[in-house]
């Protein structure tokens, strides 16, 4: 999220960050946000709240007066643990998919009205490599997965004739604070990737970048694999 900002503040965005609980990541990424020169700021709010989209969107308006784009980065992934798929809870199944997906199409309806007013908007949905390869003892996560695919394939069609662009990207294992909490980076097997090697925030912001761009004006519905090769499509 926070590598997320810090791209679009170096291209001249001016920023909102949003998440639940941690506030202190918040405020430390809006502080990096200014230090690059742009405009930031940060709001608590949880996505699977209409309510709570909807406040996001009217403070990013009342602030900057309109919004150009929307990354749905949110989601249950940081600490999960490994589980056979009968021994996960369905508490714990329930917020994954309510996250994870109820989230994107929440933040999605609260941006509508306002992409389409400004005719152009682009939507980016974090999915993940785990969709296209599967992963033992992640069964919620990975079906969430999938299902951010289905839905980015979806409203593509019906954003698509107000110029809205939306796409998804899917990063493979990346070297992250919550990558950290559910699996040893040093010990990641790279054998299977063709760039031998873990994946990197940085990386995830150039394809994102791009499909946020004028450049990716033409691109809608499609999914970017930024996984090193390791599954290809």
């Amino acid at each position: 999220g926070r590598a997320f900002c810090e791209g679009l503040a170096k291209e001249g965005a001016k920023v909102l960050s949003v998440t639940r609980k941690d506030i202190q990541g918040l405020e430390d990424t809006i502080k990096s946000v200014r230090a690059l020169g742009a405009e930031g700021e940060y709001l608590q709010i949880d996505v699977t709240s209409k309510a709570d989209c909807d406040k996001m969107v009217k403070f990013a308006i009342d602030r900057f007066g309109k919004i150009d784009i929307l990354i749905n980065n949110a989601a249950v992934y940081f600490g999960l643990e490994r589980r056979p798929f009968y021994e996960i809870g369905e508490d714990e199944w329930d917020q994954a998919m309510t996250v994870n997906v109820k989230g994107s199409w929440l933040a999605t309806i609260a941006v509508f009205p306002y992409m389409k007013q400004a005719g152009k908007g682009k939507i980016i949905n974090m999915t993940s490599e785990v969709f296209f390869t599967g992963s033992t003892g992640f069964v919620h996560y990975v079906a969430t997965k999938g299902a951010v695919i289905g839905l980015t394939r979806a409203l593509a069609i019906e954003l698509g004739p107000h110029n809205i662009c939306i796409n998804a990207v899917a990063p493979g294992f990346t070297d992250t604070e919550a990558s950290r909490t559910i699996a040893s980076v040093e010990k990641y097997d790279t054998s299977k990737t063709p760039l031998r090697r873990v994946g990197k925030a940085e990386d995830i912001v150039g394809a994102t970048l791009f499909l946020c761009s004028d450049d990716a004006d033409f691109i809608t519905g499609q999914t970017v694999l930024v996984d090193g090769g390791r599954a290809m499509h």
